[in-house]
């Protein structure tokens, strides 16, 4: 721009190329008339390069119409933007009409729901004004109920300390009437002890006088000899001394004592042991008996054989030794003699004198066959 301004060959020389260019702007802007349509900023160019009379007015010209184009592009620019504002606005009020529809929408909803608010608070409150009433009545019957009940309790207390008035009385006539009861059971029962002593004495008197064994044949077995056939194939049931199943009723008899002569019995049937084994064996087999039926048993021991440290005998078992000089057969019969007249009594011994003796004391006597057998069935 320098060179264009200072060197006029230079500047004349670009203009005549700028001319050859420009065609017919070119020849226009060097009459100095250059057409309206034209480019004010190529217009302004030529005429500064070539210079033809009256160029700075060209300048001048085409400087006013920049600044007029460039006015009339800031205007349509604000026209734009008026424009954009305008659909915005447009578009706002677009969007507070349909929020105004619905605020009105949702006013008309929140009237209605006030509406039925308002309803239903007036329903409450009469609610609560007759609930009020209710239970203010409630309170006048519950303090009437409870005037009535303490009455009640009261009139309850009084028949309650009467009744246990009549209950003690009552207790006392009970104890009375009790006392009075178990004494005259305790009257009765000592009358028909008596009387139960005196038959029991009488019956052993009389059976000691008449020297009467136990009966080992009953009048039915007379007529079935005399008058009755009996199959021969029936079983023979004898009442002997050596029969278990006759053991078993006297052992069946109310507070038997089985007193047992233990030599006479193990010697004939455990021979083959020892006579600590014999002792063993025996007692064990009592303790079973004792066990089963109740009674009391005693078994009586020779005392020349007598040991020291005999493991205790089975309960209900009484293991006795003769004193020294003493047999076993003489204990028997002092153990006899002890009891009293009508006790069912039972002496287990093969010895006939023992036998004989405490028969004639109202004893049973039993071989010791029986007591064996007893044992084995055991």
């Amino acid at each position: 721009a320098a060179q264009l301004a200072s060197d006029p060959l230079f500047r004349d020389r670009v203009g005549r190329r700028i001319l050859a260019d420009a065609g017919e702007l070119g020849a226009a802007v060097v009459e100095g008339d250059p057409p309206g349509a034209a480019d004010p900023v190529e217009v302004a160019a030529l005429a500064y390069v070539v210079r033809p009379p009256g160029w700075r007015a060209l300048i001048e010209r085409a400087g006013t119409a920049i600044r007029a184009e460039a006015d009339s592009a800031a205007v349509a620019d604000q026209v734009r933007a008026a424009e954009q504002r305008a659909a915005r606005a447009e578009h706002d009020r677009a969007v507070a009409r349909v929020e105004a529809d619905k605020l009105r929408s949702e006013l008309a909803r929140v009237r209605e729901e006030l509406a039925q608010l308002r309803a239903e608070n007036r329903t409450l409150s009469r609610a609560l004004r007759e609930s009020q009433t209710r239970e203010r009545r409630t309170a006048e019957l519950l303090a009437t109920e409870r005037g009535r009940a303490a009455r009640a309790a009261a009139d309850h207390e009084a028949e309650l300390r009467r009744l246990r008035a009549k209950l003690a009385a009552a207790e006392s006539a009970a104890g009375t009437a009790r006392q009075n009861a178990k004494e005259a059971r305790v009257l009765q029962n000592a009358r028909l002890w008596l009387l139960l002593e005196t038959i029991g004495q009488a019956a052993a008197g009389l059976r000691r006088e008449l020297a009467l064994d136990p009966a080992d044949r009953l009048p039915a077995d007379f007529v079935a000899e005399t008058a009755a056939e009996e199959p021969t194939s029936a079983p023979q049931h004898t009442r002997d001394t050596d029969d278990p199943a006759r053991l078993d009723q006297l052992l069946a008899l109310p507070r038997a004592h089985l007193i047992v002569d233990g030599y006479n019995v193990t010697k004939r049937g455990f021979s083959e042991m020892s006579l600590e084994q014999q002792r063993q064996r025996l007692i064990a087999g009592l303790g079973g008996i004792a066990a089963q039926t109740g009674d009391e048993v005693t078994v009586v021991f020779d005392g020349a054989e007598r040991v020291l440290g005999l493991p205790p005998p089975p309960r209900g078992v009484r293991v006795l030794f003769s004193r020294k000089g003493e047999t076993a057969d003489e204990l028997i019969r002092q153990l006899v003699r002890a009891e009293p007249p009508g006790r069912p009594l039972i002496v287990v011994s093969s010895d006939r004198e023992v036998a004989d003796g405490v028969r004639r004391h109202g004893a049973y006597p039993m071989d010791a066959d029986a007591l064996l057998r007893r044992l084995a069935r055991s």
